[in-house]
């Protein structure tokens, strides 16, 4: 971990990695009003490990890392906060990458760029591959199609009922392919123009935030922040199907057992939510779209042989997605003890 403070900028922030077996750590730049220093610290390590997972499980040389910046979005931006950030990076010379992630976007980055070179979800302008949000969406709508051919026989969204927590950058897409669909679309965001703008544009049904994720559906998509399913609310979720781009969505992976026993398919968020990371991993090696979108389509059959594996096994999806994660970082950590002459 890296503390990272600058008195002139205003910057206060930590840099997470926490594996670098497959490749150099990459992962997104988060900044939120933390409440306090430690709260940032649980954020950063529990966002970089699960990099790591979401990185293995889709195949990708690359490590988890993660980075959080303490402020308010919203007044406390800077050009010379985020030079700073890019500074910082530099001195790590590529041992990790970063880019947008909630609270950023990808013309703070451009920024940053002034300072250094490891960057990825820049705007197109600038060399990058542009918003990583269509491309999340895709790779969730892989994930729920798999869960309803996994769990009715059929992967088609005409007809079911979903809900949307959160209507950002990712919620949006999610939401708008599953009308396009023939879905009826429930969703929420606690920005209430947000909701108005997409309820008036696609016809989804709006909700009160707090409520969303115990409103009766067939699939339930958080798309905002963490912990949705928690103690507090795994007993009253009314849902079959759990698939959405939020990260770190279950308090504690226990909680993937008690999904189990209510008979509530989960889709581990580190495989659901990979589109965005595929799509700017691959700027490393030259951005190709055709080649994006093959690698996000894989998580439908990656999905499927978890799901019925778990059956098999009766145990979590949780647990077979990390005994894959694990088994990944296991065989190529052994390959790269060989040593080339």
């Amino acid at each position: 971990m890296i503390f990272n403070y600058d008195r002139a900028s205003g910057l206060k922030a930590i840099i997470a990695i926490h594996d670098t077996t497959l490749g150099p750590a990459l992962g997104g730049c988060r900044m939120l009003p933390y409440a306090s220093e430690e709260a940032a610290l649980t954020d950063v390590l529990r966002l970089s490990e699960g990099m790591t997972y979401k990185a293995a499980a889709a195949g990708l040389d690359f490590g988890g890392g993660k980075t959080v910046v303490i402020g308010d979005p919203a007044q406390d931006k800077s050009e010379g906060l985020f030079r700073a950030l890019g500074r910082f990076i530099q001195t790590l010379n590529g041992r990790y990458r970063t880019g947008e992630d909630v609270g950023t976007t990808a013309e703070d980055f451009v920024h940053s760029l002034k300072e250094t070179r490891y960057l990825v979800g820049l705007p197109k302008a600038f060399g990058g591959s542009g918003d990583t949000g269509d491309n999340t969406a895709l790779g969730v709508m892989q994930a729920i199609h798999a869960a309803l051919m996994h769990r009715y026989g059929n992967a088609s969204l005409k007809g079911r009922r979903v809900a949307v927590q959160g209507l950002g950058k990712v919620g949006y897409h999610v939401a708008r392919r599953a009308v396009e669909e023939g879905a009826t679309v429930i969703a929420a965001d606690i920005n209430p123009h947000a909701v108005g703008r997409v309820a008036s544009e696609l016809g989804i049904e709006p909700t009160d935030p707090w409520a969303v994720v115990e409103t009766p559906c067939d699939v339930l998509a958080p798309c905002a922040l963490g912990n949705v399913v928690n103690r507090n609310t795994v007993d009253r979720l009314q849902c079959e199907i759990i698939a959405g781009s939020a990260n770190n969505q279950l308090e504690d992976d226990a909680l993937a057992d008690r999904l189990r026993e209510r008979g509530i398919l989960y889709a581990p968020d580190f495989i659901a939510n990979a589109g965005g990371l595929i799509q700017v991993a691959d700027e490393v090696y030259g951005y190709n779209p055709d080649r994006v979108h093959h690698q996000i389509e894989m998580i439908y059959d990656l999905l499927l042989a978890i799901f019925r594996e778990a059956d098999d096994r009766d145990v979590s999806t949780t647990t077979v997605a990390l005994e894959h994660v694990k088994k990944r970082l296991e065989m190529v950590h052994a390959i790269h003890r060989i040593r080339a002459e």
